[in-house]
């Protein structure tokens, strides 16, 4: 692989590829919509497609991490080590997978989500996904961050940034709530399988959430150093 990889592929800033990494990532998670929609009406032929596409993101996800892990200079003038950077792209991923796999179970079994729950499940995803596209707003911040090594008021913009998103990750858990309390009232009259993998689902989606909010955890320990 040529040494200058990244800047070929990404421009000369070492941040670039990491932000549009946790983009690819968001867009696995904002699949899941009309994913579930094509679910919710049967249209599986529709859900496939989309799943496929879910599939083809993640790849390239983890293309570009690869890429990054593999290009990313031992040593950088930045106040930045490489480790975190490597561990931000880890988490990021993250987001894809977690994509990848609730569209995966959901197509391969043909789940059918009670209509009693539908709304407030889609209501739940739109949280969740939320979460995901908050945390690529915090990380377009991060070479800014770097130009004005971690400080000023681009510090205090990111801090609000990263409020934000675990205010959105707090309402993605009482979404959660609400959802398994439904869920939990309708199970008596359902097949007992089909109740395992509905909740597996829910907390797929609650995942999906975390995973997203991780990214802001690890921004804030860049700005705590």
């Amino acid at each position: 692989m040529p040494s200058n990889l990244l800047s070929s592929v990404f421009g000369r800033s070492p941040i670039g590829p990491i932000q549009k990494h946790i983009s690819k990532a968001h867009e696995c998670a904002m699949e899941l919509e009309p994913f579930f929609i094509a679910a919710f009406d049967g249209d599986w032929k529709k859900a496939e497609s989309i799943q496929q596409k879910i599939v083809q993101l993640e790849h390239e996800a983890d293309d570009m991490k690869r890429s990054v892990r593999l290009s990313l200079p031992n040593s950088l003038f930045l106040p930045v080590p490489r480790t975190d950077l490597l561990e931000i792209v880890t988490v990021q991923d993250k987001v894809a997978n977690r994509a990848k796999d609730i569209a995966g179970i959901v197509l391969g079994r043909h789940m059918v989500i009670p209509p009693e729950i539908r709304t407030a499940f889609l209501n739940y995803l739109q949280r969740s996904i939320a979460t995901s596209a908050q945390a690529v707003r915090a990380m377009d911040e991060l070479d800014e961050l770097v130009e004005t090594g971690f400080k000023g008021r681009e510090v205090n913009l990111v801090e609000q940034l990263i409020e934000e998103l675990d205010r959105i990750e707090s309402e993605t858990d009482e979404h959660q709530v609400e959802v398994r309390k439904i869920l939990f009232k309708l199970e008596k009259d359902l097949p007992p399988v089909d109740v395992i993998f509905t909740y597996k689902i829910i907390d797929w989606v609650g995942d999906l959430a975390d995973r997203a909010s991780r990214v802001g955890s690890h921004l804030q320990l860049l700005l705590a150093r």
